[in-house]
């Protein structure tokens, strides 16, 4: 049940704060105001009559709040008068629940406050509070009065709401035949309030209360029957009792007789501290989550605490609420914003990694142009360019992680792809490891880019290799599978659907269950120091779900793991799945005529980009932003082929400034080029006529072949 705590006489009519009075005035006198500045008689008018309205609407509102108010005290006039002395619990409330006014013996029973909401009151007799207080409100709203007996409670008692007036409910808990609501407690008449209290202990050992009755002893199981797990908790801090509830929540440990604060921690503060400051009547009915000690069961508590009794027979009793699932996903949330935040940076460095690979490789390529073999810097500049590939490799990876990576999808077939990999595949799990493959006959094809598939699948071997240093086996299967309904696991919903799985299994030393959840998180590893980056499988992960797959991890210690990988099938014929464009060729283009804006905003990328666009026979003219390119554009008379242009720069963006320029240059040709995906460009660049995308790191034969190719 929702926990509200303001009052309902704090909002106007339709729910309006009935302190946003004051603002709605200043606003109809700002635009009378603006009104009287107006030229038009009519829009004058007009502007006041909406202003006129605004005040209006001000005055409604608080005129609603104070006929609430008056109405509000009223109401508990009259109930002080008629009910506050009643043996029975009665509770008023408005309408939707809000409790106003209790009497003495509610007060005693039940440890709550005006303001809170009734559910709360319920949560202590029945196990669905909600579906209660729905019933017997609808109940005595639509007849004038409600009831339940509450059989599950000892004396059955009767709970009744009536409708009061036209915005109250009467809640009263009775026991008709006995005397009054005592009659919950054992039959015997007792001010909760003022009744001595004593310890006495039953033969379970749950501590009972105990109070005088005609000089006998009473023995008070309210907090035993009650559905909800309490604690009852004294001066000192000590659990005197656990009722049932409490002790199925609690895994039937032994709490009674120990301090609270040897039983939960976490709070921040001392639980000590804590308690004094409940029994003062500080933070009464305001939930705190602890968790339990260790060596006692894994679980975290919400607990609210509560009054009962007075003076030195005052006790703490402690409403208990499962709270692990609520911190689980709390744990998981934080996690998720460490993903994305790691995503993002990841992203953000490889964009400026590719920028500087661009330009290394580019130089280097620039310097081989006037080198052959013979030359003695032949080789030195080989191995620069060779280390420069390895870098946009990892830079791949990174992007990978942060599903930013240029994808290249086309059509696959997993049997051919495999068959390609094997003997890389052999090469890297040695001589003590065998691999072994099984296909489905009825294969289909997948849509994703193949280098990066290949990554996956090498990743994942890799892995179960590692995993297995004395030998053994991997297991690679490929199955068509189809879900008639939504497959659910690990957080992830996987929709109905045709499916190609992939799995990939080892008879390896497994993976911890703690450690289970962990394993595509990026630089988490379960290998030693030195032995692993934890980037392989994280980087799985991105370019899986890049692809538009799922990727799901099974294991068990000392039996081995499995890898299962979800991607959606496809048939060859789909409409609008065409394969992907082939890369450009790394050949010499010939020579060209063009004129070529570039634009550039790293002065190192668009130095190489124009010597190796000069080199090839075109005109280049350079500029540093989209703001300086429409100011070169300006001159109509300037004869300009082709635009080649960065994605992402301060100031205006490459599309931004390509759409404006278009308008007096509607034929002209555009290449975009980015270190991030051309997925973030794709819905922009569908409506930008004869424009194609290059990403970075990009070679001088990729450059200008694609420029010849666009002018062609």
């Amino acid at each position: 049940m929702r926990e509200i705590s303001v009052p309902r006489d704090a909002f106007g009519p339709s729910g309006i704060p009935a302190a946003r009075v004051p603002v709605l005035l200043a606003l109809a006198l700002a635009v009378a105001l603006l009104g009287a500045a107006a030229a038009d008689p009519v829009l004058r008018l007009s502007i006041w009559f909406v202003a006129l309205t605004l005040a209006m609407l001000a005055l409604t509102i608080l005129g609603m709040g104070l006929r609430q108010k008056h109405l509000h005290r009223l109401r508990g006039a009259a109930f002080d008068a008629l009910v506050k002395f009643d043996d029975d619990a009665v509770f008023l409330s408005d309408r939707d629940g809000l409790i106003e006014r209790s009497n003495g013996v509610a007060n005693g029973l039940f440890p709550l406050a005006p303001g809170e909401h009734a559910g709360r009151f319920l949560a202590f007799l029945v196990a669905a509070p909600d579906e209660l207080f729905c019933e017997l409100r609808q109940g005595a709203l639509a007849a004038g009065r409600a009831q339940r007996r509450l059989t599950h409670l000892k004396g059955a008692p009767l709970l009744v709401l009536t409708r009061v007036g036209l915005d109250g409910l009467l809640w009263r808990l009775t026991d008709q035949g006995a005397d009054g609501a005592q009659s919950l407690l054992g039959g015997a008449v007792l001010n909760v309030a003022a009744a001595p209290l004593a310890r006495d202990t039953d033969p379970s050992g749950v501590t009972a209360l105990t109070t005088a009755h005609n000089g006998g002893p009473y023995r008070e199981q309210v907090l035993e029957e009650l559905p909800v797990p309490i604690l009852r908790i004294a001066r000192d801090g000590t659990v005197e009792q656990a009722n049932r509830r409490a002790r199925q929540l609690l895994e039937e440990i032994d709490v009674v007789g120990q301090s609270l604060s040897a039983i939960v921690e976490g709070l921040g503060r001392p639980i000590r501290e804590w308690l004094n400051d409940a029994y003062d009547g500080r933070g009464l009915h305001r939930p705190e989550v602890v968790r339990m000690t260790p060596g006692n069961v894994d679980l975290y508590l919400q607990i609210t605490l509560g009054q009962i009794g007075a003076g030195d027979d005052m006790r703490l009793v402690a409403v208990l609420h499962d709270a692990t699932e609520m911190k689980t996903l709390e744990a998981q949330f934080v996690q998720s914003q460490k993903m994305q935040a790691i995503g993002q940076l990841a992203g953000g460095v490889a964009h400026d990694f590719n920028n500087l690979l661009t330009a290394i490789s580019g130089h280097c390529d620039l310097l081989l142009l006037r080198r052959d073999e013979m030359d003695p810097d032949f080789a030195d500049l080989e191995q620069i360019n060779q280390n420069a590939n390895r870098a946009a490799s990892l830079v791949g990876q990174l992007l990978a992680f942060s599903r930013k990576q240029n994808l290249r999808p086309e059509y696959l077939d997993l049997r051919l792809t495999l068959a390609d990999l094997t003997h890389l595949l052999n090469r890297l799990v040695g001589e003590k490891v065998h691999l072994y493959y099984s296909h489905d006959p009825a294969l289909q094809a997948i849509r994703a880019d193949k280098r990066q598939l290949e990554q996956v699948i090498m990743n994942l071997v890799v892995n179960a290799r590692d995993a297995m240093p004395a030998g053994g086996r991997i297991d690679i299967e490929t199955q068509v599978e189809t879900l008639t309904e939504p497959l659910c696991r690990d957080r992830v919903i996987v929709p109905a659907g045709v499916y190609v799985a992939v799995r990939v299994c080892d008879e390896g030393t497994g993976i911890a269950p703690d450690k289970l959840p962990k394993i595509f998180e990026p630089f988490f590893t379960t290998k030693k120091t030195g032995e692993g980056t934890g980037l392989g499988l994280s980087t799985a992960y991105g370019i899986v779900k890049q692809t538009g797959g799922f990727i799901f991890a099974d294991s068990v210690l000392g039996e081995g793991s499995r890898f299962t990988l979800y991607f959606p099938a496809h048939l060859r014929g789909d409409p609008g799945l065409g394969a992907a464009p082939a890369p450009a060729p790394d050949t010499p283009s010939k020579p060209r005529d063009g004129v070529v804006l570039l634009v550039e905003d790293e002065a190192p990328v668009r130095a190489f980009a124009c010597r190796a666009l000069r080199l090839r026979g075109y005109t280049v003219i350079e500029a540093g932003n989209g703001e300086e390119a429409l100011s070169i554009l300006a001159d109509l008379a300037l004869r300009v082929d082709i635009f080649v242009t960065d994605v992402i720069m301060p100031g205006l963006d490459g599309p931004s400034w390509v759409k404006q320029a278009l308008v007096a240059r509607p034929a002209t040709k555009v290449i975009f080029v980015s270190g991030y995906s051309e997925e973030n460009l794709s819905e922009t660049q569908a409506s930008i006529l004869n424009s194609v995308f290059l990403p970075k790191p990009f070679s001088l034969t990729q450059l200008t072949t694609t420029v010849q190719e666009q002018l062609s």
